[in-house]
């Protein structure tokens, strides 16, 4: 069996994927012209052909202001359901989805009308035999205090969300300003993940470990350049929610060819391949999973290997770990 036809046949977990980040310009063109909103753009076309940045700053300012289409409960619905109705044409068995409820309260909607959206969505998902969990992000742009705010705004739907992580722009927003109110979402039982080492250093990798205790380090790319990182990842086995295309498509590496997920492998870290923001970034999940295959030639035993860390890093209970894994152990 060819790797192609094994990554498209294997089931697996995305464990890092910004909702908003799913919003094809044909959704969004639609859901703009149901609300009476007047895009900058004429066409769908257009709006694709503004999908190019440079930087995570350019991908931010264009990921926001497609965000600004989405104003009702239904609205977050039809977003989420489209990115489930895809996740089931790669085999996405389990996913772990991030929404940034600030993006949305910033400009007037209620925290309620977002989660309540997506949450329907997700519940909808057992008839596309996918099982998920919920993760809010602060954007690390804006304060403390408006993250905390912001939980507060959570805490009355708290039953509706797994997790809370930290996201945005990285450099110069370091993890620990945000210790405080991930003590608050660990209280509650909620778990702990956080954007660190894509364009920041190290050290904000350490800051999300020690600081904001959390289990899992989205991206961690930079974490080969401090040894004893590695060192400490690998004991502890942190898993690292790697993104690819999103990876080369915001310049953090030049080429698929100059990923070090094969270094991350040898490294024995619990690498796990997500598509991010897959609309902005060009590809989906198997998308991320075909890229690395061409670029570095991967072996089925590491692509089989790469998905089994994407359930073990996932927040799924025991029971249903062991059912995902018995079914990826049939492909070996």
């Amino acid at each position: 069996m060819g790797n192609t036809l094994l990554i498209n046949q294997l089931p697996k977990a995305e464990l890092h994927l910004h909702i908003e980040g799913t919003l094809e310009p044909e959704l969004m063109f639609r859901i703009a012209k149901r609300n009476n909103i007047e895009l900058p753009f004429s066409s769908v076309e257009e709006i694709r052909s503004a999908y190019n940045f440079s930087n995570l700053q350019t991908f931010l300012d264009i990921y926001y202001k497609g965000a600004e289409v989405l104003q009702t409960e239904q609205d977050f619905y039809d977003l989420t359901w489209a990115y489930l109705q895809r996740a089931a044409v790669d085999n996405i068995r389990h996913t772990e989805i991030f929404f940034d409820p600030q993006t949305h309260t910033q400009r007037g909607i209620a925290y309620e009308t977002v989660v309540t959206g997506i949450h329907r969505a997700l519940q909808d998902a057992d008839q596309l035999n996918i099982t998920s969990r919920l993760i809010l992000c602060f954007l690390r742009h804006l304060s403390a205090e408006d993250a905390d705010e912001t939980f507060d705004q959570a805490l009355p739907f708290i039953h509706m969300i797994d997790g809370i992580g930290l996201d945005s722009s990285e450099l110069n927003n370091p993890p620990e300003d945000f210790a405080a109110v991930f003590t608050r979402a660990r209280e509650a039982g909620l778990k702990c993940v956080a954007h660190a080492g894509e364009e920041g250093p190290p050290e904000y990798i350490w800051g999300a470990l020690k600081s904001l205790q959390v289990s899992r380090i989205d991206h961690g790319v930079c974490a080969l350049e401090d040894a004893l990182l590695v060192e400490y990842l690998k004991e502890n086995q942190i898993p690292l929610t790697v993104c690819p295309l999103s990876n080369l498509k915001l310049k953090i590496f030049e080429t698929i060819a100059d990923n070090n997920l094969l270094e991350l492998i040898k490294a024995d870290l619990c690498v796990t391949v997500n598509s991010d923001d897959p609309a902005y970034f060009g590809g989906y999940l198997n998308d991320n999973f075909h890229a690395l295959d061409r670029a570095l030639n991967l072996s089925a035993e590491q692509i089989i290997q790469l998905v089994k860390n994407s359930f073990d890093a996932s927040f799924i209970d025991e029971s249903l770990r062991h059912k995902y894994l018995a079914e990826v152990g049939a492909y070996e």
